[in-house]
């Protein structure tokens, strides 16, 4: 290893110059679960680390969760206009008076 490289238990730290010249190496260690750190005069910039699937949301899950608690859907009514732009001084009108109980 030269001496832009340490090795710490699994992870490498390496200069970016030395990770432009290496990268097929690099990325072949980061395959086999190493983390490797390229730095820029001497500072961390960057880790390559194993890629991880992400798993996303699972709409199924939540389809299957609302019908156990009896919710047949979400929205049970969408105004027609509901995608129509505001009119421009929707912000600028005063809030309706609340009926006070």
């Amino acid at each position: 290893m030269t001496q832009a490289a340490t090795k710490r238990s699994s992870e490498t730290t390496v200069s970016m110059k030395d990770a432009k010249n290496r990268l097929t190496e690099l990325a072949r260690r980061v395959e086999e679960g190493e983390t490797v750190t390229i730095t820029r005069n001497g500072k961390p910039v960057l880790d390559m680390v194993p890629h991880k699937v992400k798993g996303g949301l699972d709409l199924e899950a939540g389809r299957r969760y609302l019908k156990e608690l009896g919710v047949d859907g979400l929205f049970t009514y969408v105004a027609d206009d509901f995608d129509e732009p505001l009119p421009e001084d929707f912000l600028l009108r005063p809030l309706p008076e609340s009926k006070k109980r």
